[in-house]
């Protein structure tokens, strides 16, 4: 398919993937120094030592290919082609033991996300979208590819959010979502946006995002069949404001949108 993303670079995720997730369950439940950085989010030796096992791969593959990473920063950000990389999100719960942290792997084409994973190792769960391609889930029991759900409204939704914390200073915001969904659920981190992409989730709202936390969700989403866009509705790049929706039907999208205008 024209413009779909060559399958060298979906091979190299993949590999990624197994690395990052390697990486992770070495140091997971074991005794581990957690420092905080300038923002105060938790980092270890887990997530440094991944990221520069990703850099490395990238490197040897695709010495042109630039990279941003959320423990090093960036390198050839104005290439063509970048990978961005969250070498552990969900640093809270894999510091407490909670296996659904994820390894976030993207790829960006001149600044639009072509490709991502969703890798959750401690549960050997795998969702990869690619432009051009459907949104594939992976766990013990196999392969497949996976579709969002129909969902007319939010009063039919699930939905779900990493903490109501990311509504402080919005409480009447995070009221008015509760009121109108179905059923309201917190934690999650990237897990939320797996669930949305397999249909068992219908909404996801956060805020206060960086480029590595919502630039990979995005080809899995929408290779699902689903939609993801800024709170003003817009595409995500590495320009956002980390502000996102991710919905499985673009009804509730719309819907959520409308609220969020208000």
């Amino acid at each position: 398919m024209p413009g779909a993303c060559p399958r060298p670079f979906i091979d190299l995720a993949e590999r990624l993937a197994d690395a990052a997730g390697r990486v992770s369950l070495e140091y997971f439940r074991r005794p581990l120094a957690v420092e905080s950085k300038q923002d105060t989010s938790p980092v270890t030796i887990a997530d440094r030592t991944a990221e520069q096992a990703l850099r490395e791969m990238v490197a040897k593959a695709f010495p042109d290919h630039g990279i941003v990473g959320e423990e090093f920063g960036a390198e050839r950000a104005d290439a063509e082609y970048v990978w961005v990389f969250d070498p552990i999100d969900g640093t809270k719960a894999f510091i407490t033991g909670n296996p659904q942290f994820g390894n976030l792997i993207a790829l960006m084409r001149d600044n639009r996300p072509i490709l991502g994973v969703i890798n959750i190792p401690a549960q050997g769960d795998r969702w990869l979208g690619a432009l051009g391609h459907p949104t594939t889930f992976r766990d013990a029991r196999g392969s497949h590819v996976c579709q969002v759900r129909p969902c007319a409204g939010m009063a039919e939704g699930i939905f779900r959010t990493i903490s109501p914390q990311l509504f402080k200073g919005r409480e009447a915001l995070h009221q008015a979502i509760q009121d109108r969904v179905r059923l309201a659920l917190y934690g999650g981190d990237c897990f939320s946006y797996g669930q949305v992409a397999s249909g068992w989730l219908d909404l996801v709202i956060e805020a206060g995002l960086g480029v590595y936390d919502y630039l990979a969700l995005v080809p899995v989403v929408e290779g699902a069949g689903g939609v993801m866009s800024d709170w003003q509705g817009r595409p995500l790049d590495l320009r956002s404001d980390g502000r996102v929706v991710a919905a499985g039907d673009r009804r509730v999208q719309a819907e959520a949108l409308a609220l969020l205008a208000e």
